[in-house]
């Protein structure tokens, strides 16, 4: 994205704002929304609400942006309470999922229209519209209307008018849900870099995990009203801390097995004869019934790569389903006592494909398989 440099961070004195929120809650009647939410937002950071739909994550950016009132808790931006606070006081800029772009004003009118709000002479007001334009490369747009303009033209536009007055945080609701999935894969880079340049704070709120996993320095992974776990995109993704978690970013195996003893710190569990070996903070109790998880993709046909130094578990598998997407072949399996598993590996004209009703074995590495 090129013109990064005309509206960051007035030459580079005005970080992000920080954002505190403490022990947040919003009920709409008996409905508690939002149950308790406490997140540390730092100063310049992509933090992203990721959670289906009912989990809270909507309901808290609303009450971040001053839309609605929490039901208990605090909101402090840069260590201020904002409670109290109406929201054209707060000084954030909003984008939507719909834009809300006023069809009878031209691109340009739209961008300088907060602007105009804050009092801004004419002068000014063209000079920043300009430098937005520019800077969300639509510099000879300014003169069209919204209905003129393609679905991420329009967002382009949402993004311009919510930055234009520079403000210290950024809220995104759902901003690319509306696009399709090329350009949306094409606008999240650029929303990723935009956010590099201006150093201002962005809090998006998301069902995609995709697109969570691909712009955020952190992801705090929404669940019924409550953060279930907040961490790196990494780190979610590798080290899941519940099902929950493991199952709505990325894919996920899971086999249910009980614990039968721990060797150097990896706990040993039986899982339908097989023993396995997990990774795990926690010491469970020789007896204790838990959970393994381990990605598709760490998966592999025991057959096809040569064992390492490394620790590995293997079972038995039958294919019950082999599908060819592209850049990898899925794989469903279902294992001796009917458990479904899936495994994805590389296409390649060198790796043999394998058939339904294949019974085979399959190894990963014992790094790879996480205790729930």
């Amino acid at each position: 994205m090129s013109g990064l440099s005309v509206l960051s961070r007035d030459g580079g004195g005005t970080p992000g704002a920080s954002v505190s929120l403490t022990e947040l809650e919003k009920s709409y009647g008996s409905n508690k929304a939002v149950a308790g939410v406490s997140l540390d937002i730092r100063s310049g950071e992509f933090l992203t609400l990721l959670g289906p739909s009912g989990s809270g994550k909507t309901s808290t950016l609303m009450m971040i942006a001053g839309f609605e009132t929490p039901s208990a808790g605090d909101i402090a931006i840069d260590g201020m309470s904002v409670i109290a606070t109406p929201p054209y006081r707060r000084n954030i800029g909003m984008v939507f999922q719909n834009y809300a772009l006023f069809p009878h004003l031209t691109v340009a009118e739209n961008i300088g229209f907060p602007l105009r709000q804050r009092g801004v002479p004419k002068s000014e007001r063209a000079k920043l519209v300009g430098e937005a334009l520019e800077l969300m490369q639509l510099p000879n747009y300014g003169q069209r209307y919204p209905r003129q303009l393609s679905g991420g033209q329009q967002q382009r536009v949402a993004v311009a008018r919510a930055i234009v007055f520079k403000p210290r945080l950024l809220l995104l609701d759902e901003p690319l849900g509306a696009l399709d999935k090329q350009l949306r894969e094409n606008l999240q880079l650029e929303m990723r870099r935009l956010h590099a340049g201006l150093g201002i704070t962005f809090i998006l709120v998301t069902h995609d995990q995709d697109e969570a996993l691909t712009m955020s320095d952190r992801i705090a992974v929404m669940n019924e009203g409550t953060v279930a776990q907040i961490g790196r995109p990494e780190d979610l993704y590798n080290r899941p801390c519940n099902r929950f978690v493991a199952g709505f970013i990325g894919e996920s195996n899971f086999l249910p097995a009980t614990v039968c003893g721990v060797e150097n710190g990896v706990v040993l569990a039986k899982y339908e004869g097989f023993l396995m070996r997990a990774t795990t903070s926690l010491r469970p109790a020789i007896g204790t019934d838990v959970l393994l998880t381990t990605r598709p993709e760490r998966l592999h046909f025991a057959d096809k790569t040569p064992e390492s130094g490394a620790a590995i578990n293997r079972m038995t598998v039958t294919v019950t389903e082999a599908v060819f997407a592209g850049e990898r072949c899925r794989y469903l399996l279902k294992t001796d006592g009917g458990t479904s598993m899936v495994l994805k590996e590389t296409s390649s004209a060198a790796i043999r494909r394998r058939t339904v009703g294949e019974s085979l074995e399959i190894a990963w590495s014992v790094a790879d398989t996480i205790l729930l």
